[in-house]
């Protein structure tokens, strides 16, 4: 990803909602850096005045938004993909909804949300969704992010590179378990709340009126309820619904190699750090281990659909196996050692989304990439949390890393880590050897069909867009639009992922950006170039600009209609109660249907990001806004051309671009 971009997965019902996204302000915060803050122990990356979890307690709670603005947003979404006849079927089925089954099932989820109030309305549902999938981690869930090379060559040996990335996830988990990781605050006005005044006076302020504290001088803290499952979890497959598993005993690391798989403590008996030079030669050992490829890789069953790989997991434990799968569950991350050398950002994109498959677990809730020659990325299970404190970690990982790096080019490793790594031998029977052959078979086909590519629009970027007073992410969306219509001839379902980390337990709201004006945009621009002047194609961008503008307000705010409308479905279903006709109705599965999938993610330590498609029929859009250029990384199946695709993106920016410098269009 290295001049590309970023993204964190977007969530629909089968991908929700990543890391990455929203354009608000409130959402963007955990994009940046933390900057000039100083460490006062080699154990910790820093010493935070205001304890991690200072805001917790009075985080604003989730709003459950107004039925007749649901459904009102609901309608407004619908009416640029239906035709005439097809809205008045669904305006009529959704207003039946409102005014009855819809109103009772709202006025029940208003009642057991104000008994819950430790909680979202949503967060309950969204965990189920997710651990009830039954599709392969691979693909359908998991994204990665690279991390950007570090800007010093000779510190991107693999060994030097992982040592020091391992040391510093190390000490950013002891500097969260102890309190002293500066929480995630958004700072709208940072010269009155991003200082050590304010910090001082607030540390000193009731953790149940904290939150009100910052806002009073523009500050927004944010969610870290998912931050205690970064460390020592694993997501654990069962029939029917997986369970997340935590252990924080846990004090080694898993790493993977050729298949095989080794662990060695990285935390003493004691809860210090081990020594880096340690570390370092217990990596060393390993990446000289002369042992050949794993003929039976254990890792490659976590991408197998979830029932399938819950009984081979039965089986492993039946044959004598269940310390060991405990040892992997429990380590604190997994550490995956590539022996291929990345050729460019499609290879990038491919090793580190899907690999393959023998030398990752899936199930863990993030691994650690590293590539032979140095490049490095982020894989993590999605389940767990929506990437903010993913997004945190690499920013902080990197910035250690790059900044105040605990092994150098020129160090010495220890002397005998034989002792000190262990290998796991798995014991396999003869019908578990053919399930890890079937199960690299599945994956190998499932993987094939993915093509992904990737573009760079160098004439503009956000500083342009900014002085045309247009939304960046707006414009993209927009772009977007235009190119599909301009290969298909079609306004799809659209889903863009925002972060609703504002709230406590707060999860993620759909931005909607195919809208009736991005649709009468992309039609003026695709098939009327010559019939506008440019003063009225500049005005269709302006009204798509401040609507996307509103939207994305509206769904930071937790004022979406899709989280709202999934909740309700979802508490009538676990009624046993039969579904009302708005969620038959073929534009509700339509609308729900994602043909492009997008997310985005800007940060100085990730250089790209990727995803897949969530329907066989889409694209996965990982963007990123810079201030001179736009990047795509796109995925696609069979069923759409992704490289047409991003040749029509491209055309759309450049039209874009060329009105804004008041050239008309041919």
């Amino acid at each position: 990803m290295a001049a590309l971009v970023w993204v964190q997965r977007t969530a629909s019902l089968r991908n929700p909602g990543s890391l990455l996204h929203s354009r608000s302000p409130v959402l963007r915060l955990r994009c940046r850096f933390h900057v000039g803050r100083k460490s006062c122990s080699s154990e910790f990356l820093h010493r935070s005045v205001v304890p991690s979890m200072h805001y917790q307690k009075s985080l604003p709670r989730l709003p459950i938004p107004k039925l007749e603005d649901s459904i009102s947003r609901y309608l407004a979404a619908q009416m640029p993909l239906l035709d005439d006849d097809q809205f008045r079927t669904t305006e009529k089925v959704a207003q039946d909804f409102l005014k009855g089954e819809g109103r009772q099932l709202h006025e029940e989820l208003v009642l057991m949300d104000k008994n819950n109030k430790h909680t979202s309305y949503i967060s309950a549902p969204w965990f189920d969704m997710y651990l009830s999938a039954r599709d392969s981690l691979v693909l359908n869930f998991n994204p990665f992010m690279s991390f950007n090379p570090d800007p010093k060559q000779e510190y991107n040996d693999p060994l030097v590179r992982s040592t020091n990335m391992v040391c510093s996830a190390v000490r950013f988990m002891k500097t969260l378990r102890a309190g002293l990781l500066e929480p995630e605050v958004f700072h709208l006005n940072p010269a009155k709340s991003d200082t050590a005044t304010f910090k001082k006076f607030i540390r000193w302020v009731p953790s149940s009126l904290s939150w009100y504290g910052a806002y009073m001088v523009n500050a927004y803290p944010l969610d870290m309820s998912q931050y205690f499952r970064l460390f020592n979890s694993t997501r654990i497959p069962k029939q029917g619904r997986d369970e997340l598993f935590n252990d924080e005993k846990g004090r080694h690391l898993l790493v993977l190699r050729r298949g095989n798989m080794y662990v060695f403590d990285v935390v003493d008996g004691d809860g210090n750090m081990v020594k880096p030079v340690e570390v370092q030669a217990h990596l060393k050992y390993i990446m000289s281990d002369p042992k050949p490829e794993a003929e039976f890789p254990l890792g490659v069953l976590t991408s197998e659909n979830r029932d399938v790989w819950a009984g081979l997991r039965e089986k492993l434990i039946a044959a004598g196996n269940a310390e060991d799968l405990g040892t992997v569950d429990s380590a604190l991350f997994c550490l995956c050692l590539d022996d291929e050398t990345m050729k460019d950002h499609i290879h990038i994109s491919h090793n580190m989304l899907h690999g393959d498959g023998c030398n990752r677990w899936y199930d863990k809730s993030f691994s650690i990439i590293m590539a032979k020659d140095g490049q490095a990325a982020i894989n993590f299970e999605h389940a767990w949390g929506d990437g903010v404190a993913v997004l945190r970690f690499q920013n902080e990982v990197f910035k250690d890393t790059t900044e105040r790096p605990l092994v150098h080019p020129g160090s010495t490793p220890a002397a005998d880590s034989a002792s000190a790594v262990r290998q796991l031998d798995f014991k396999l029977t003869s019908e578990l050897k053919n399930d890890i052959k079937k199960a690299k078979q599945n994956f190998d086909s499932a993987v094939s069909k993915l093509t992904i590519d990737a573009m760079e629009f160098k004439k503009g970027g956000k500083e342009q867009l900014k002085k045309n007073k247009l939304s960046p992410d707006a414009v993209a969306q927009l772009a977007f639009q235009m190119g599909f219509l301009r290969q298909y001839g079609q306004t799809v379902a659209t889903y863009e992922s925002c972060s609703t980390a504002a709230f406590k337990h707060g999860r993620t709201e759909t931005i909607r950006p195919a809208t009736v004006h991005t649709k009468r945009c992309s039609q003026a621009f695709v098939h009327q170039p010559g019939a506008h002047s440019v003063e009225q194609l500049r005005g269709m961008l302006h009204e798509c600009s401040k609507y996307h503008g509103q939207l994305t307000k509206e769904a930071a705010m937790g004022q979406g209609f899709d989280r709202h409308l999934f909740a309700l479905r979802y508490l009538a279903t676990s009624q046993g109660r039969p579904l009302h006709t708005l969620y038959t109705d073929p534009a509700y599965a339509a609308i729900n249907h994602n043909i492009l999938s997008t997310s985005t993610l800007t940060s100085p330590a990730v250089s790209l990001g990727g995803f897949a498609p969530v329907v066989p029929d889409g694209f996965g859009v990982g963007y990123g806004v810079h201030d001179d250029w736009i990047g795509c990384n796109v995925s696609s199946y069979p069923a759409r051309n992704v490289h047409e695709f991003l040749q029509c993106v491209h055309k759309s920016l450049e039209d874009i671009f060329s009105v804004l410098e008041g050239k008309p269009l041919s």
